[in-house]
């Protein structure tokens, strides 16, 4: 019997909607407010228009504007429609008693990153050690995909083109960049191991040390360890890369 493939649903573009959501992009992303014609110039708007949308956006309590500067940033709203998100997704609420963890033996800062295939890593979860020597990170921030020890899971366990992981292995930027030759040696060495070391190539001073846990839908997400490279050193990075993927297995099976 024949069978029709099934086509995926036509999207229809909805400017408004899509320019709304680019102005809280650059919002989340920017260290300072910024007003309209900044935005506009930034996102190629017509600023009449991009004001339109920015009062919309303030009126639905999403960013908010300082009467005094009429500079934008994000609000509150937009805070608990993230927060909600989290709650509600499995992840999230999976890892983090293992973060807790991990940062308390550790005494570095531990996280749960999520993938949006190989675009971006977003942070989704963390836990902070009491230690003064720690590196900072907020739930929210992204980096890309490929990048560091996240970056070497996502190409040794995803599913993803040679040829793409190459074209955008090549857009990345280190403080200490690999040759593309020894990565791909990095991301074989992971995929045995199980886990992957980033020991300051990413950010000079810092180590990272992943582990991947395979999502239902088929992505990569991770587990992951980071903080000064003396530290990490001391504690030992092999070490840590053991217990992440026992645990990122343990978190894997748990989410089915």
């Amino acid at each position: 019997m024949n069978t029709l493939a099934k086509k995926p649903p036509r999207i229809r573009q909805v400017p408004a909607l899509t320019r709304g959501i680019a102005i809280l992009r650059l919002l989340g992303r920017s260290d300072e407010p910024l007003g309209v014609h900044a935005i506009a110039r930034a996102l190629d708007l017509v600023p009449s228009t991009c004001l339109h949308i920015l009062r919309v956006l303030a009126d639905e309590h999403l960013i908010a504007v300082d009467p005094s500067t009429k500079k934008y940033t994000v609000a509150a709203g937009l805070v608990a429609l993230a927060q909600s998100a989290l709650r509600q997704h499995t992840f999230p609420a999976a890892v983090q008693p293992e973060l807790e963890e991990l940062a308390r033996i550790y005494g570095a800062t531990s996280i749960g990153v999520e993938a949006s295939g190989l675009e971006h890593m977003i942070v989704v979860a963390l836990a902070r050690s009491d230690s003064p020597l720690r590196v900072h990170v907020d739930i929210g921030s992204r980096f890309p995909a490929l990048i560091s020890a996240t970056g070497r899971c996502v190409a040794a366990f995803g599913n993803y083109p040679r040829e793409e992981i190459d074209a955008r292995f090549a857009k990345l930027r280190w403080d200490s960049p690999p040759t593309l030759a020894s990565w791909r040696a990095e991301v074989r060495a992971a995929r045995d191991a199980g886990y992957a070391m980033d020991d300051g190539q990413y950010i000079r001073g810092v180590s990272i040390v992943a582990a991947p846990v395979r999502m239902p839908n088929g992505t990569i997400n991770a587990l992951v360890v980071v903080g000064v490279s003396e530290q990490m050193r001391r504690a030992g990075l092999v070490r840590i890369g053991e217990d992440l993927k026992n645990r990122a297995a343990r978190v894997s099976a748990a989410l089915g």
